[in-house]
């Protein structure tokens, strides 16, 4: 799927969270979270759950508020065991590796809604696909996070994440407070060859708060100001 353009979109960053836990290991993540979620919830919680969950409690989610997940490989760890428990499979892996699991888990566990959710993954130009849903949210605020956990065998075999990350940021069509201003147009002169943004490189810019003016698919051109 490539994003497509008209005209030029535009939203601003009103609030923005990111983790990068570096090679922390999920019991240390859980042990670090265990008193930012319900009694007992940490437990239950994948790594990348924590991490997604962590970076969305500030924001303050609301029920008019549209969520969009951004994520290419998910739930790794719970995917890795739940293939690991072949043949005597366990129903909860199973459940906890399926792809929106991340953000479920934190809407669960605060009993949170949600107006409108779309968990989204694909590969190079994933960022772009959940950008352009993001923006075309007809919401006043729409929440757009994002994340990976670091795969161990599957990592090894080139289907995982080498990083886990997570960020949360809230978009809106107001400049009220804003941090940041971000505008999706129509790319100029790109091919897939020359697109080298990828989930892990938006987080990148992100938790830097850097500036970015460049094509993140071979239609989409992304301009991000901090103010």
């Amino acid at each position: 799927m490539r994003p497509s353009f008209s005209a030029m979109l535009e939203r601003w960053i009103t609030a923005l969270h990111t983790e990068d836990p570096g090679l922390e290991e999920p019991a240390a993540t859980r042990d670090r979270f265990k008193e930012r979620f319900p009694k007992n919830a940490t437990r239950r919680m994948t790594q990348l759950g924590l991490l997604v969950g962590s970076t969305l409690e500030p924001l303050g989610l609301g029920e008019n508020d549209t969520l969009v997940y951004a994520s290419g490989y998910a739930e790794t760890r719970a995917l890795e065991s739940y293939l690991d428990s072949f043949p005597a499979t366990s129903p909860t892996l199973f459940q906890t590796s399926i792809h929106p699991s991340a953000v479920q888990q934190a809407l669960i566990a605060r009993q949170q809604a949600v107006k409108q959710f779309f968990p989204m993954t694909g590969g190079a130009f994933l960022p772009a696909q959940a950008l352009h849903v993001a923006l075309l949210a007809e919401t006043s605020r729409t929440i757009l996070c994002g994340g990976e956990e670091r795969g161990t065998w599957l990592l090894e075999n080139k289907s995982a994440s080498e990083r886990a990350f997570a960020f949360a940021l809230a978009l809106s069509a107001s400049s009220d407070g804003a941090l940041a201003r971000l505008t999706l147009d129509q790319a100029q002169g790109a091919t897939d060859a020359d697109i080298q943004f990828t989930l892990e490189t938006f987080f990148d810019v992100l938790h830097g708060r850097r500036s970015f003016e460049g094509n993140i698919s071979p239609s989409c051109r992304l301009s991000l100001v901090w103010l």
